[in-house]
C-alpha cells in the first residue's frame, strides 16, 4: 500500500526534511540501513533518498533452551517452582552447544534466573573467547511458564486436563500457572529491556551505528549464520515453553519474517534441549528514542551440535 509523502514522513517524524511533492506518491522500506524513500510520479521513473539522519542498529538474537533435566528426561513438567539442575546428558548438551558456537562472537549474554538455564550459559560462555569479558545478566523476566498445579506432574496429565476442561494443548492454563498471553507480556517486556541495553550500549554511546546492514545470505549450515558481519550479537538462554510463545510474537506480531523453506508450525514448535534459533533484528532512531523496524529470522530449533 502506497502513501502520501506527506503521510509517509508525517508517520515518520521527519516531515521537515522534505517538501510536500505534488502528485507523487512514495513507499519506503526500514528493513535495513537508514531510511530508504522512493518517490516517484511514473512507475519507470523512481528517485531514491536516504536520510542520513536516521540511523539504526542491527543485531544478531541468538535464543537458546537449556540443556536437558531428569524432569525433560522423564517427560515431568518443570515450571517455575522445580528448580532442576542439568542431567548428566544435559551437561553434555550444553557443553556440545558451547563447542559448536565456541567462534560465534557475543557481545551481551541474558540468562534465565533459573539454574538449569544458568548452568547452560555457562558451558557456552566458558569455551567462547568473545565471552570471557562478557557478564550474564540474569532476569526473571525469562523465566519458564508457570504450569500451576501442573508443575512434577506429567505432561500427559497436562494433555489430559486440558481435554477433559474441553481445551487443545499448548493454549490450555491449568488452575493457578500462567496463561499465554501472561508469559508473552513478560516476552514484551524482557525484549523492551533488552532492545534499550543494547541501543544504548552499542548506539547511544557513540551516536553512531556499529552495525552493518543485516544481508539475507543463504544460510550455509554454520554456525556464525547471519551474524558473520554483526559485532552486535545477544544471546538469550531460556526454557521451551517461553522460547516458543516469544517466537509466536515475533511471527504473529511483529512481522517476523520465516527462513527459506520454514512453515509457520514448524516455526512454532517446542524446541529442543540446546536448539537454537537465530534472528536479525534491527531498531531504527524516532526522535530522542528507536522502534524495532525490521526482523527476521535466520534458522529456528537447530540442533546440529547435539547429533554431532
Amino acid at each position: 500500500m502506497l502513501n502520501s509523502p506527506e503521510q509517509v514522513l508525517r508517520d515518520m517524524n521527519t516531515i521537515k526534511l522534505f517538501a510536500p511533492v505534488r502528485r507523487t506518491w512514495c513507499m519506503f522500506s526500514r528493513q535495513t540501513g537508514p531510511v530508504v524513500v522512493f518517490l516517484y510520479s511514473k512507475p519507470r521513473h523512481a528517485t531514491l533518498f536516504r536520510f542520513s539522519s536516521m540511523s539504526s542498529l542491527t543485531f544478531g538474537l541468538t535464543l537458546v533452551r537449556h540443556g536437558e533435566t531428569k524432569y525433560n528426561k522423564e517427560g515431568l513438567l518443570q515450571g517455575q517452582a522445580i528448580d532442576a539442575s542439568l542431567s548428566e546428558i544435559g551437561q553434555q548438551q550444553a557443553e556440545a552447544a558451547g563447542q559448536y558456537l565456541k567462534e560465534v562472537r557475543f557481545s551481551n549474554v541474558f540468562v534465565s534466573d533459573m539454574l538449569r538455564a544458568k548452568q547452560t550459559a555457562e558451558a557456552i560462555m566458558q569455551r567462547n573467547s568473545s565471552c570471557l569479558s562478557l557478564q550474564m545478566v540474569c532476569d526473571p523476566l525469562l523465566k519458564e511458564r508457570s504450569f500451576g498445579i501442573a508443575e512434577g506432574k506429567r505432561v500427559q496429565d497436562l494433555r489430559d486436563m486440558a481435554k477433559a476442561a474441553g481445551q487443545s494443548m499448548p493454549g490450555f492454563t491449568p488452575p493457578e500457572g500462567e496463561t499465554q498471553e501472561q508469559v508473552k507480556e513478560r516476552v514484551k517486556e524482557f525484549l523492551g529491556k533488552m532492545l534499550q541495553q543494547l541501543w544504548d550500549e552499542h548506539w547511544r554511546a557513540d551516536r553512531k551505528p556499529t552495525s552493518a546492514p543485516a544481508e539475507a545470505s543463504p544460510v550455509e549450515g554454520k554456525a556464525d549464520d547471519g551474524v558473520r558481519a554483526l559485532p552486535v550479537h545477544a544471546m538469550v538462554v531460556s526454557h521451551g515453553a517461553y522460547i516458543r510463545v516469544a517466537i509466536h510474537h515475533f511471527v504473529e506480531d511483529l512481522d517476523c519474517a520465516l527462513p527459506p523453506g520454514c512453515d509457520k508450525p514448524r516455526m512454532l514448535s517446542l524446541s529442543p534441549n540446546t536448539g537454537l534459533c537465530r534472528f536479525i533484528v534491527t531498531v531504527t532512531e524516532v526522535g530522542d528514542g528507536f522502534k524495532l523496524s525490521a526482523m527476521r529470522c535466520v534458522f529456528v530449533h537447530r540442533g546440529d551440535h547435539i547429533r554431532q
